[in-house]
């Protein structure tokens, strides 16, 4: 493990979540107009605690000036260096339906470092095709591609039933951490990282909040 990974270990995901929302907001702002921006600049933009923005912002080492704030490009570079934005590592993603070739044609996953260099399905219809340059190739391949090109990186976008037996095959090739679309709770050993993003979760929170507003 990194000096950077055990770093990022130690901060609290809540924080690890709301830089990155920092850093898409700073990237989105005209940086020649605004040469400084302080924390409660960014806390009022983002609808967030000026305290804790300025917290969030001292884990990435980055000293501020007083009455003034950051240096915009540099409070833009630090994070980036702090949340492993300047390197790239490369994925496999299983599981090349709708949502699996949604996830490789986004572009903005290459900004966060994030590279999906081969995608794997059953289907045989599937195999061989290609996603925005990206193949497909047949499951079976999955175990013995991740070993041979050290692939520590997994996207999961196959249906629930299917997740945690490609998990297992992930784990035991060497994966070491997991990106879940699936609805399925997966179970790994303890030094593998899983971060599951359910979009019936999200959108199950958002009607419940127009629900509540009817």
């Amino acid at each position: 493990m990194t000096e950077q990974n055990k770093k990022i270990q130690k901060v609290p995901e809540p924080t690890i979540k709301r830089l990155s929302a920092y850093l898409n907001h700073l990237r989105h702002i005209n940086v020649e107009n605004k040469e400084y921006i302080s924390a409660p600049s960014i806390a009022k933009d983002l609808k967030l605690d000026p305290t804790q923005v300025t917290k969030d912002i001292a884990y990435t080492g980055i000293q501020g000036k007083t009455k003034i704030g950051y240096k915009t490009e540099e409070l833009i570079k630090f994070i980036e260096e702090f949340l492993g934005y300047g390197r790239t590592d490369i994925a496999f993603l299983v599981g090349a339906g709708n949502l699996g070739k949604a996830v490789i044609c986004y572009e903005g996953f290459k900004q966060a470092g994030l590279k999906i260099v081969a995608a794997f399905d059953n289907d045989e219809l599937k195999i061989g095709e290609k996603v925005n340059d990206i193949e497909i190739f047949d499951i079976k391949k999955l175990g013995n591609l991740i070993e041979r090109l050290h692939v520590q990186i997994g996207v999961i976008t196959t249906p629930s039933y299917a997740a945690q037996e490609v998990c297992d095959v992930m784990v035991n090739a060497g994966i070491k951490a997991i990106w879940n679309f699936s609805q399925a709770i997966l179970k790994t050993t303890t030094d593998v990282t899983v971060v599951n993003t359910s979009l019936y979760h999200d959108l199950a929170i958002l009607m419940s909040k127009i629900n509540k507003k009817k």
